[in-house]
């Protein structure tokens, strides 16, 4: 069992990363349904919340079918952050969780995400603040550092546990690799067998198998992984992985009549949560991993992309099975 504060998670645990426009409640439902043990919101601006932006106190909703689950903030001034994690305390997830890696250029340049791995000190000063201002347990997800020659994340991690922190996830880039380039997890392994830790690791960076969740536990030691862009499209990821950690077997994939279901189903989710025309566009990413593997599947996938109406993607998504389900 891995506990994070009171909150009691399997062994080894997989965990749904948070993925902006990806890891919302009709996304955060399938991946449940599939075996996710902790999953996260999208980030939210501190800005947006304290100014009542719609969009960010949106990304609020949450559902008891979900928990455990975690709500992240992100942002870089003391006072905003502390009254976002007021906010997201009255909202009452299962864990706060601060965004200290994201590495987009309107982020991070602001000297939030990952652009406060330029600036420790504000960051353990921040985090320390955020777990004074709330009941709640507080996680980190972060990276690395901000550059090659900045790798402090065992010093860091450290840091973090000593001012409250109750489980830290790590990316295995800085931030100058954005998502380029292999993960090392070198370091994850390093702050996950750092006698001092004693709080749950999580390792984060290209888990797109289940071989290699089975590999990074077995040779990093991590408390469990938290798995972002192979799930997109491909909820089945958490069940194949649990699967394979048990058996030491694949579970068979999921039939195309089951892809067209889910498919179906996670629009449905989508409209009903976002409306029309943002639940049409916001599920668009997800379908080339949906039907991946299909020959002669292009003019489908150009298809389910520009078509801007439910009933429409819905007629699609027949006219798929119609054409490459066998009739018995």
């Amino acid at each position: 069992m891995v506990k994070i504060d009171k909150i009691e998670l399997p062994d080894f645990p997989l965990l749904l990363a948070p993925m902006e426009d990806v890891s919302d409640p009709p996304f955060r439902r399938l991946c449940k349904e599939n075996g996710a043990d902790l999953m996260y919101t999208e980030f939210i601006s501190s800005e947006g919340l304290i100014r009542d932006a719609a969009k960010s106190l949106k990304k609020l909703d949450i559902f008891e079918y979900e928990r455990p689950i975690g709500i992240q903030i992100f942002g870089n001034e003391l006072d905003s952050m502390e009254k976002a994690a007021e906010i997201v305390t009255a909202s009452r997830p299962d864990i706060l969780d601060i965004n200290y890696g994201c590495p987009v250029h309107k982020v991070a340049c602001k000297g939030a995400g990952a652009g406060i791995l330029q600036d420790i000190p504000k960051m353990v000063r921040l985090t320390e603040a955020i777990v004074k201002s709330t009941h709640l347990p507080v996680t980190v997800k972060t990276r690395l550092g901000w550059s090659e020659s900045t790798k402090y994340i065992v010093e860091v991690a450290e840091r973090l546990q000593d001012v409250g922190i109750k489980a830290i996830s790590i990316h295995g880039r800085t931030r100058q690799q954005m998502y380029k380039g292999e993960a090392d997890w070198t370091l994850i392994g390093e702050v996950k067998n750092n006698p001092r830790m004693n709080i749950p690791v999580f390792g984060n960076g290209d888990i797109d198998s289940p071989e290699k969740a089975v590999a990074m536990k077995n040779r990093y030691g991590v408390d469990g992984v938290m798995i972002g862009r192979a799930t997109i499209g491909y909820p089945w990821f958490f069940r194949e992985v649990k699967h394979f950690i048990q058996t030491g077997e694949h579970c068979s994939p999921p039939t195309l009549e089951e892809r067209i279901e889910v498919a179906r189903r996670h629009l449905q989710l989508s409209v009903e949560w976002k409306g029309e025309r943002t639940g049409v566009v916001e599920t668009r990413r997800h379908y080339a991993n949906y039907f991946k593997g299909l020959a002669d599947f292009k003019e489908f996938r150009t298809q389910l992309v520009t078509t801007d109406s439910s009933e429409g993607v819905y007629a699609i998504l027949d006219a798929i099975g119609d054409q490459f389900l066998t009739v018995v």
